[in-house]
């Protein structure tokens, strides 16, 4: 995992869950290539971003789906 200071600086098409609604606070997602998916805050499109490979976000959105991930809410 790495990351950029700038998110805005990355050449990607940004979207969060249709299960925002605006004011929510929630993360940006956007490919960067076949292989990074980049995560943003929404309210902070200047801010950073954490650069992810997708397995990584594919095992994390699946620990979230199966409950693995105990105690978070």
């Amino acid at each position: 995992m790495t990351h950029v200071d700038d998110a805005s600086t990355l050449p990607v098409a940004w979207w969060k869950s249709s299960y925002s609604d605006s004011g929510a606070q929630c993360v940006e997602c956007g490919i960067v290539d076949a292989d990074t998916v980049a995560v943003r805050d929404s309210k902070d499109p200047h801010g950073p971003a954490l650069l992810l490979a997708r397995g990584q976000v594919s095992a994390f959105v699946d620990a979230v789906a199966t409950g693995k991930l105990g105690g978070i809410a």
